[in-house]
């Protein structure tokens, strides 16, 4: 079938103002009641929440509820949340709103254990994972809370994305709709590292604050981590080798940083924190939600949508994806990334027209929620489109391919033999990941122009020629290269850019988009592990080997009069940390004469054919 489109209508994308939220927060204190109960589990341990309910008890409203480790504060019965639910909107439709500090996190009982496993069976009050605590909680709020129309709601965005993936399995009876958001799916491909690349500012600042043990509840958030300066490369630079972090800084008291240092291959460790194949007997309504431009969990927003839709066939499994950073869609505002303007608040738009209609209607009965297999934000012409299906159908699967002097085609190449383009890598002057002077990952680097890296002698650059018409990409991107090196390991760094015409006009943030190169796209694959991900293996010297990059899905235009660009390079620093490029069997334990430059190759010829797998939509 044909996708679907359709314009935004302006009154819906104002943002909410100061005297709003104001408002907002002063209706929260006259119509909801606030009180904190100790919900017991199977095996005892008491989990702290917090119920909101309405003042009004003329008819029973539904229960909608999210599990956190980062706290459901504030804490007080006379300290009320200034917005309540997924979205402000949720307020006045009335709801029963129930927090929850998961197992060992701030004031609930219990030990915490970062992205807990799931249990295959649940024989004794002790085999408990986060879909028996989800259940447990649901059971008791069903029988404990008055008021309530029988029906449960569940939501959460990136780690509690992961609790409310966790409470989908095995589901309680009343749990009728359930939307993760930017859900933590596999820590071995989400956050922290990717295709085996450890992606250093992330992990660092985040197990910087929330690593530290929690021996007894408590009310009090970690101090955040200071850096001493700005300058993150410069940061992260000076560590030296990975081993220096706990040296210089954690002095062995981050325990799941111990924990990643020890398991640097995809081991037992981490396919036991992989939720995906234990997402089946889904029972209520799902909406997956997420962000074109999501640093952290992109990998798992496409990849929990693909495994609910596998796993469970016939349940009510819809996709929204927006032009959004991690979370955007929950903000006042999201008509911009960095120096990109999406034509409206594209937040506002998804709030009261996807999420509250999706819940209203399965837990109030109210409605129709209107929502089709898949709802999309097509960068690039900045409109929503509907598709009965993702990927769209149809849709034409098609290369594009290196060519010599930096061409890039969909016709196949003619030269033969060892054709290639080469480079020198070293680890001790990486490619920097962005412009900006950051100590973080910024949200921003997604949108980044990469002329910066495009005129480094350390980045190989392919483009087409100027566009003569619009070209639509959709669905899944594959990056099929062959590749060598001269030393003995190695990481390849893949990005899609579009590249704007050296006269584009448009809404200009921070600076003028004429020869604009756009990031689409992008991702990394440690080269050791390129034949399998639990059994790394080194490079022959300067023999070309093949490495497949998935580079997630994609809905994007580029429009006529631009030219499409592919960007390869095997360093991102430090947004990825250095790869030595030497084969240690673990990189965490790497030594400082470890690190050594190495000649890259990538071949482009008949027998070595390197090129970009995409999908491309007819619009």
């Amino acid at each position: 079938m044909k996708p679907r489109t359709f314009v935004l209508i302006a009154w819906l994308l104002l943002p909410i103002t100061a005297s709003a939220q104001e408002n907002l927060s002063q209706y929260i204190r006259t119509n909801y009641t606030k009180q904190s109960y100790q919900i017991p589990m199977r095996d005892g341990v008491k989990l702290y929440t917090i119920v909101y309910t309405p003042r009004d008890t003329a008819q029973p409203y539904p229960i909608i509820m999210t599990r956190t480790p980062y706290s459901i504060a504030p804490y007080g019965a006379d300290k009320f949340r200034a917005s309540l639910g997924p979205n402000p909107h949720f307020a006045r439709e009335r709801y029963i709103f129930v927090y929850q500090d998961v197992r060992g996190r701030f004031m609930s009982e219990g030990e915490f254990v970062n992205m807990r496993p799931q249990r295959l069976h649940h024989d004794s009050p002790t085999d408990i994972d986060e879909s028996t605590d989800t259940y447990d909680t649901i059971d008791w709020l069903i029988k404990n809370i008055p008021g309530h129309n029988g029906k449960v709601g569940l939501w959460g965005i990136s780690y509690p994305g992961f609790y409310t993936s966790a409470g989908m399995i095995n589901a309680h009876p009343a749990l009728k709709a359930a939307s993760p958001q930017a859900p933590i799916a596999d820590w071995f491909f989400d956050d922290f590292f990717h295709h085996g690349a450890f992606f250093l500012p992330h992990a660092f600042n985040f197990f910087a604050r929330f690593g530290h043990a929690r021996p007894k509840p408590t009310l009090e958030p970690a101090t955040t981590f200071q850096h001493g300066t700005p300058d993150g490369y410069q940061f992260f630079l000076d560590i030296g080798p990975l081993k220096n972090a706990n040296r210089k800084y954690f002095k062995n008291q981050i325990a799941f940083w111990n924990e990643m240092a020890e398991h640097p291959n995809y081991d037992e460790f981490w396919q036991a924190r992989n939720l995906l194949p234990h997402l089946k007997k889904v029972a209520p309504a799902v909406m997956v939600v997420g962000g074109w431009y999501d640093a952290e969990d992109l990998y798992g927003i496409c990849q929990t949508y693909r495994a609910v839709e596998k796993q469970n066939p016939g349940i009510f499994n819809v996709f929204v994806m927006g032009p959004w950073a991690h979370g955007a869609w929950s903000r006042a505002d999201a008509t911009r990334l960095g120096n990109i303007h999406f034509g409206s608040n594209t937040s506002a738009y998804f709030q009261k027209e996807l999420e509250l209609p999706f819940f209203n209607h399965f837990l109030k009965g109210k409605g129709e929620h209107g929502l089709p297999e898949a709802t999309m934000f097509e960068t690039g012409t900045n409109r929503w489109r509907q598709f009965d299906a993702w990927p769209p159908v149809p849709t034409a699967r098609k290369s594009l391919h290196l060519h010599p002097k930096g061409r890039l085609k969909f016709e196949p190449t003619l030269d033969d033999g060892f054709a290639s383009d080469a480079f020198l890598s070293d680890p001790h002057k990486p490619v920097p990941f962005t412009e900006a002077i950051s100590t973080a990952m910024t949200q921003e680097y997604m949108t980044d122009d990469q002329r910066f890296a495009s005129r480094r002698p350390d980045v190989l650059t392919f483009q087409t020629d100027v566009l003569k018409q619009d070209l639509t990409l959709a669905g899944p991107l594959l990056a099929n290269l062959w590749v060598s090196t001269s030393g003995s390991d190695s990481d390849w760094i893949v990005k899609l850019i579009d590249v704007f015409p050296p006269d584009a006009s448009g809404i200009e943030i921070a600076r003028p988009l004429g020869g604009y190169q756009m990031l689409v796209r992008s991702e990394v694959l440690r080269g050791r592990f390129r034949n399998s991900y639990s059994k790394p293996e080194p490079f022959v010297a300067n023999q070309p080997s093949r490495i497949s990059l998935p580079l997630q899905d994609v809905l994007h235009t580029f429009k006529k009069g631009h030219r499409v660009m592919i960007q390869v390079s095997s360093t991102w620093f430090p947004l990825v940390d250095r790869n030595p490029q030497k084969f240690v069997p673990n990189i965490f334990k790497a030594e400082e004469d470890d690190f050594i430059p190495a000649t890259q190759r990538v071949f482009r010829s008949k027998s070595f054919p390197s090129a970009i797998q995409v999908g491309i939509l007819e619009n």
